[in-house]
């Protein structure tokens, strides 16, 4: 087995202007050297005492995807203890993610020649070659203890169904809410940008962050011996490599978190349902390629925030709901945000207005959902070709995985369908737990939501659900919204940190 793509990478140390942070990354491959300026621009001042603090990791969040890759890894600065541990520990579990998500599962991305044979499948191979190394550790730090006010809440905001819910839930009951829009460099912001133009009009506090780091991410792979060469013409739902950004755009945004004192960091994470589904293969732990969006790093960031002494809280509000909820909740209740939504990576410009793509496996999801709900998908600038190809392949695209789609969630959508349409589908199964708040071990804790803010995203959401489910020895039992709201940790088989019962 051999992975190498890189000899070294290394970070240099970033500069910090009154709206810019830019680092540079030097890779050495058998080919040489090359550099990458890492940009960052704001459209305000971001210079506080503390930027360069959180400058130091935001720079270096994206070098964790490499650490399967590279003999080393070097951070040409002085950084603290907790933000090395940060680093060390992202490396370690992106490293098995990527390993069995991306090089033991074939997607069409690796070269022949680097895919691996069973008996390199191994706990020993999924852990990162590259030794990270820092200019300097410092330990002993004075430790921090900054007071956020906790009625506020910047919301990461990408275009998609579940963040533009998250914002309308949090607005209709009162919350503080600064939209947060991370605007890449390429294409991928034509998915944000119809609710940016709206948001920037309507909502003051809006706020954006330019960047280019998807330039780096392609910067990259164009210097990985084990990539193909055309990867920028495969259409794809997922990324060749790179499984841990979310955190990089919430970085990203700190110096304006740490600038209003905002207290709460949402990201629209859904339910994942874990019925049928081991998270290890050969002795390899692992998350479906999706640690950065599980309830667990949720935690471990608010736990890690708080050891820092920032004290802001990382969580999602849709945790408990399943897609085609979300769907149901946005449509229903929220029509003019609903009508923002533009949940498609290959977006494009059709008479002067963004609409999706119509033939992805992501807007294969969304039209079912709709389907299932009742909604109309043409309102959200979907074609009935669009419609009709996703009935009418159905069976195909799902025996090829193109629809990327919980189990259940997916068989369950189509049984709503085939109800309103009077006739069967494929894959079409009854599964009642997908219509409830769900709670269980793994992926949704009931103190998964802030004390504050539980009840009243509750209220808003059990109008649209069947009620309150909890998975245990492998079945859903129903319970009350009493017990949901209890807010007691569940702590069968885990060691999850953090808990936002405090607030």
């Amino acid at each position: 087995m051999n992975l190498k793509c890189f000899r070294r990478i290394e970070v240099k140390k970033p500069l910090v202007e009154d709206r810019r942070i830019t680092a540079k990354y030097e890779v050495e491959t058998d080919g040489g050297k090359k550099e990458f300026k890492l940009i960052h621009k704001y459209e305000e001042d971001i210079k506080t005492d503390l930027t360069i603090e959180f400058a130091k990791l935001m720079v270096a969040i994206p070098v964790v995807n490499y650490g399967l890759f590279s003999d080393e890894i070097t951070l040409s600065y002085s950084i603290d203890e907790k933000d090395a541990d940060f680093l060390r520990e992202a490396m370690e579990i992106t490293a098995r993610d990527i390993f069995v998500n991306r090089i033991v599962i074939d997607t069409g991305f690796i070269r022949e020649g680097y895919m691996l044979k069973p008996e390199e499948v191994t706990p020993e191979n999924a852990k990162p070659r590259a030794k990270i190394n820092f200019k300097k550790v410092k330990t002993n730090e004075e430790r921090k203890n900054l007071k956020p006010n906790y009625n506020k809440c910047a919301v990461m905001t990408s275009g998609g169904k579940e963040s533009l819910l998250t914002f309308a839930v949090l607005k209709e009951i009162g919350a503080d809410i600064y939209p947060c829009f991370f605007n890449e460099s390429g294409r991928h912001w034509f998915t944000a940008l119809t609710a940016y133009r709206y948001f920037k009009r309507k909502i003051k506090e809006t706020k954006r962050v330019w960047c280019n780091v998807d330039r780096l991410y392609n910067f990259m792979l164009r210097n990985m011996k084990i990539i193909i060469s055309n990867f920028q013409r495969i259409k794809s739902d997922i990324y060749p490599i790179r499984l841990f950004f979310f955190e990089h755009f919430i970085f990203s945004f700190l110096p304006i978190i740490y600038k209003y004192r905002i207290g709460n960091i949402l990201l629209g994470s859904e339910y994942d349902d874990p019925t049928g589904l081991s998270y290890e293969l050969n002795g390899i732990r692992h998350y479906y390629g999706v640690y950065d969006q599980s309830q667990e790093f949720d935690k471990y960031m608010t736990s890690w925030f708080k050891e820092k002494g920032y004290n802001f809280l990382q969580w999602s509000a849709v945790r408990p709901i399943s897609g085609l909820i979300v769907e149901r909740v946005l449509s229903r209740r929220y029509p003019n945000f609903f009508k923002l939504q533009r949940s498609c990576h290959s977006t494009h410009v059709e008479r002067g207005k963004i609409v999706p793509c119509g033939t992805c496996g992501k807007c294969a999801g969304i039209i079912i959902f709709l389907l299932a709900n009742g909604v109309d998908p043409e309102e959200i600038g979907y074609k009935r070709k669009h419609i009709n190809r996703v009935i009418n392949k159905l069976d195909l695209m799902v025996r090829e995985r193109k629809i990327r789609l919980d189990r259940s969630e997916l068989e369950h959508s189509l049984y709503l369908i085939s109800q309103r349409l009077k006739y069967e589908l494929p894959y079409a199964v009854k599964h009642g737990h997908v219509e409830y708040l769900h709670f269980d071990p793994m992926n949704s804790h009931f103190d998964n939501i802030p004390f504050i803010f539980r009840e009243k995203i509750y209220r808003v959401l059990e109008g649209y659900t069947k009620g309150y489910a909890y998975f245990s020895n492998g079945e859903w039992k129903e319970i009350k919204r009493e017990e949901a709201l209890k807010g007691a940790p569940i702590l069968e088989g885990n060691t999850y940190r953090g808990s936002l019962n405090e607030i």
